[in-house]
């Protein structure tokens, strides 16, 4: 990278909190490829929800007799009922903490593949995020990750800039051959509050026992942490998160995404990966815990679409996660561990509006395993759509990119317009 081009990528950055040292600058050094000086540029953000969201509460098949019966404590309401689902097509609707997204499927901007993921069975966080990043379900030898094979396949100057990576670290889905960039990620961080050692906790503890109505507040609030913190919850979302920071800042940083891309030509791929999906205890319905985690993920990919302004023509967004949840709720209030889930497409060249992929149905025996919503569409089938009808990639290209993946299917053919 010239020096010009440095300076420049590093005012648009600023903002984003980029440390210079180990983690400031992650990334290799080897690639190839040719300018393309004229016409319509495409390029594609991938967002990962590390934890595996609960994809029946995103698009919820209300019209589904066994939804509600599986989840009689955590389904949501009808579309037109006190804080119902947004009917999307008579049968799915989508959480009202989405709500900032409603106008995209009106727009035909937006598209969900349900029943999609990975056809491996494992329920393990590591293993199936891994598979998700490699792009080779139950190979964990894979060296390099499959946006960063992508990378080395698409046209234009070799640069650090061409694939970029939002977070802590380098994700393991951008490690490998070809040039990227990570940076850091500076909202939403994860870490354990201060009041969580235990000699903070106790001198807080005696100084708010002196006044009534503040120690009133103070315990209050502690009980509430206590109770998210019960069973170790916490302790396995974060490890399920993987360094990923919760949404709660993911607007901001959205803004921030879209101004990069807007300001540098180079940037071709984008991932943002984001925790806290892993939900096993109080859920919630369309309030609480999992609502508290869509809407800020809803206003940001809303703010990501505006602020990409004309150049949201060109760029499609896919939202994944490494797996869904049990159709059936928990003794908890939650949901545990699933395959099947849903995942989104926005950009303004696809043609949505419409819920992709073969529904399964929830009857208990269409279940996966007789718990699980199935698998129908082979998560690597998704995105080598994105990849041959928006990247433009060769059928043989892509091949590489997703080895061993089955072939395309014709119900995702059509996903984005000419």
């Amino acid at each position: 990278m010239n020096r010009r081009h440095f300076l420049r990528t590093l005012a648009l950055t600023s903002g984003l909190a980029i440390p210079f040292g180990r983690q400031a600058w992650a990334y290799s050094t080897s690639g190839s490829g040719n300018d393309q000086p004229h016409g319509r540029t495409p390029r594609l953000v991938v967002i990962m929800l590390r934890g595996a969201v609960d994809g029946l509460s995103i698009v919820a098949p209300h019209g589904d007799p066994d939804y509600a019966r599986a989840r009689p404590n955590i389904a949501l309401a009808p579309p037109g009922a006190e804080d119902g689902l947004l009917d999307l097509d008579g049968h799915f609707g989508l959480h009202p903490a989405l709500s900032p997204l409603f106008p995209l499927w009106q727009q035909g901007k937006l598209a969900f593949v349900h029943a999609s993921g990975s056809p491996d069975p494992t329920r393990s966080h590591f293993d199936a995020q891994d598979y998700l990043e490699s792009g080779t379900p139950g190979r964990k030898s894979t060296p390099d990750g499959w946006l960063n094979r992508l990378a080395a396949l698409l046209p234009g100057e070799p640069s650090p800039m061409r694939a970029i990576g939002l977070g802590p670290v380098l994700p393991r889905i951008l490690s490998g051959s070809a040039p990227a960039t990570n940076l850091a990620f500076a909202a939403g961080k994860n870490k354990p509050e201060l009041l969580d050692r235990p000699a903070v906790a106790t001198a807080f503890d005696q100084l708010y026992r002196r006044d009534d109505r503040l120690g009133r507040a103070y315990a209050e609030g502690r009980e509430t942490r206590k109770e998210i913190l019960a069973a170790g919850s916490e302790q396995e979302m974060r490890m399920a998160d993987n360094g990923a920071p919760l949404p709660n800042g993911f607007p901001a940083e959205a803004a921030h995404l879209a101004r990069l891309m807007r300001g540098n030509d180079s940037i071709r791929l984008a991932f943002v990966a984001l925790g806290g999906w892993d939900t096993h205890a109080n859920q919630g319905k369309a309030r609480g815990q999992l609502a508290n985690r869509l809407a800020p993920l809803g206003q940001g990919l809303a703010e990501l679409a505006s602020r990409l302004g004309p150049l949201f023509d060109d760029t499609a967004i896919v939202v994944m996660s490494e797996f869904g949840r049990t159709v059936r709720e928990n003794g908890n209030g939650g949901t545990d561990h699933g395959h099947g889930n849903v995942m989104w497409l926005l950009g303004g060249s696809l043609a949505g509006g419409r819920v992709l992929g073969e529904w399964p149905g929830l009857h208990p025996s269409r279940l996966y395993e007789g718990r699980d919503l199935a698998v129908t569409t082979d998560y690597r089938n998704v995105l080598g759509e994105v990849l041959r009808s928006h990247l433009r990639v060769q059928e043989t290209a892509a091949a590489n990119v997703f080895p061993g993946a089955p072939g395309g299917s014709n119900a995702l053919r059509g996903m984005f317009r000419a």
